[in-house]
């Protein structure tokens, strides 16, 4: 059984909020990644809304036919909008206003009790919860306690590695080793972060990754190749 692929969205908001117009369209591309392969849609509403704003939001989540995956950071004001618009799943990520991207996973020990309020409420209204963690085990224990259904695994540190041809193998063995770990404990494993076609290509070899999320390369080279034929490469090798 071949990876699901995420493709996340945010970049196209990104584009469109240059020009403060509103061309390209987040929702039409949305449609169009799922037309081409994407077995779902990932966007992150930022509290700053730097990219995806709310009206994308809106509007995306009403069209039932898209598989959403909303990032959110972990605050009761975004719990909130994750309960009126329910979208499919909900990744919980850190956030840092000053932050040109997401660093690193969440810090589970110090946002313990807040996490685990917040998950028990999505959990109860049937959204599928992930949390963004580095690939500790300590962070897989925690987790698996916090009653999380997935955790999805930051990949940022091999991605880079891999683009730059450094020695990345003790940074895959630790992507490994949480990957079988969360699997023996009933969580489903996902990964995204930085991911190339490279990247892509070295972690679909970990059998226990279901899901990969990808946003940045994905519309990036689509703007030179297209996006159907990005998605359609990135299928080939998930398979």
């Amino acid at each position: 059984m071949s990876i699901r692929l995420g493709v996340n969205i945010d970049h196209v908001a990104t584009i469109r909020n240059a020009r403060g117009e509103n061309h390209p369209d987040p929702h039409k591309a949305a449609k169009k990644a799922l037309e081409y392969g994407a077995d779902s849609i990932t966007i992150h509403l930022r509290e700053d809304r730097r990219h995806i704003n709310d009206n994308d939001l809106k509007l995306i989540s009403s069209i039932k036919s898209i598989p959403l995956n909303l990032e959110m950071a972990s605050n009761y004001e975004m719990l909130k909008i994750a309960i009126k618009y329910k979208p499919n799943f909900v990744c919980i990520v850190p956030e840092k206003r000053n932050e040109i991207t997401t660093e690193g996973g969440l810090n589970l020990k110090k946002n313990i009790n807040k996490l685990k309020s917040i998950i028990e409420i999505l959990n109860r209204n049937n959204i599928r919860t992930s949390l963004f963690i580095n690939p500790t085990i300590y962070d897989v224990k925690i987790s698996n306690f916090l009653n999380a259904k997935c955790i999805e695994l930051h990949t940022g540190k091999i991605s880079n590695q891999v683009k730059k041809n450094k020695q990345y193998t003790s940074q895959l063995k630790k992507i490994k080793s949480c990957a079988k770990y969360a699997n023996l404990l009933g969580l489903e494993v996902h990964a995204g972060h930085g991911m190339d076609y490279k990247t892509a290509k070295i972690l679909s070899k970990v059998k226990e990754i279901k899901e990969f999320n990808i946003g940045h390369f994905i519309i990036g080279e689509s703007i030179i190749f297209g996006l159907k034929k990005t998605i359609s490469r990135f299928k080939k090798i998930l398979k």
